[in-house]
């Protein structure tokens, strides 16, 4: 996996040249939450379907 720095400088350099920085700042919140699920899934921290589906039944 590519480094978290570089990650972020890429995901940057590809944002238009006005993007403000609340959207600099989402882009990169929404990269760290996929870099996490896809750490969870590579360790097995996954839910089933039917966990979900119950789960949500709660709410």
């Amino acid at each position: 996996m590519q480094a978290v720095k570089q990650e972020a400088l890429n995901t940057i350099a590809r944002l238009p040249e006005d993007t403000d920085m609340e959207e600099i700042m989402y882009r990169l919140y929404v990269l760290e939450n996929i870099r996490r699920g896809q750490q969870d899934a590579a360790q097995g921290k996954t839910l089933s379907v039917e966990e979900v589906f119950r789960d949500i039944q709660t709410w």
